[in-house]
């Protein structure tokens, strides 16, 4: 089914970050402040619509072999599982977290599953096969948000504008590229996933995702999510934390599937 929105792109353009500027009083349009191209809106196809587990506080969502691995967050409540797309239900999970353990985004690169902390500046590191133990636990020295790779970096979000670059060998930051738009510098950068060349990002407690040019951190493109979960959600009414959080490619099958924090419905898209 299509899923389409009469919010205009400009709209989402001027909400993508923290900087603001005036209208053009001639035409009533946000002037482009960094000489970046406006970011075009991307059409998305939904396919199709699962079940997801409500106490799941998702901070990371990954696809892998057909398997859904997802990160969550919630100090004590925290913890990697292993999901059944189709059914959502939980079929392995390692409860990772404690009272000062606070479970976000995931990767997976090389068979090793890389999962960041928020506020403890530290990353385990789980063998594919098992999830029940990290094998090796690196220091990280900002704050946790999301995490992708690109076949060589690890790609990590800290919550500001910033992505970095980093050696997956010893987890020493290799570039940082700063995500920009035609407005200005786009904060809270959040969960993250790579695929076609590209970086998609969700921007925290926004219903959009944008696409970023990892070659000079430029927003090209966003794909609108408007009051998603609330149409789809039979009834759910997400508080102020409840947001989108989740974005997983599916490269055997070009899908890419969406959630959130404790939504009870896993999207799955085609994108145009």
């Amino acid at each position: 089914m299509r899923f389409s929105s009469a919010i205009t792109g400009l709209v989402f353009l001027a909400a993508c970050n923290n900087t603001t500027t005036d209208p053009d009083p001639s035409t009533g349009t946000i002037k482009p402040l960094t000489g970046i191209a406006a970011p075009k809106n991307i059409n998305i196809n939904i396919i199709g619509i699962y079940s997801h587990d409500t106490s799941a506080y998702t901070q990371g969502l990954e696809i892998y072999k057909g398997k859904l691995y997802e990160s969550t967050g919630d100090f004590i409540n925290s913890s990697l599982r292993i999901t059944d797309i189709k059914t959502g239900a939980v079929q392995q999970k390692h409860m990772m977290g404690s009272t000062e353990i606070f479970g976000e985004g995931i990767t997976i690169f090389k068979d090793k599953i890389y999962q960041l902390t928020w506020k403890n500046h530290l990353v385990y590191v789980y063998d594919i096969n098992n999830i029940a133990k990290p094998i090796k636990t690196f220091t990280w020295p900002y704050d946790g948000w999301g995490i992708t790779h690109n076949q060589t970096d690890l790609i990590i979000s800290d919550g500001s504008s910033n992505l970095f670059f980093v050696n997956p060998d010893d987890f020493k930051v290799k570039a940082t590229k700063q995500v920009t738009d035609n407005i200005g510098p786009v904060n809270e950068i959040n969960e993250l996933e790579y695929f076609d060349g590209y970086v998609f990002a969700n921007v925290y407690g926004n219903d959009y995702i944008i696409k970023i040019d990892p070659s000079n951190g430029h927003v090209v493109g966003t794909i609108n999510l408007p009051g998603i979960i609330k149409e789809y959600g039979k009834g759910f009414v997400p508080d102020g934390n409840e947001v989108l959080n989740g974005i997983a490619w599916d490269s055997a099958n070009k899908k890419l599937y969406i959630t959130g924090k404790h939504w009870p419905r896993l999207f799955e898209l085609t994108i145009n």
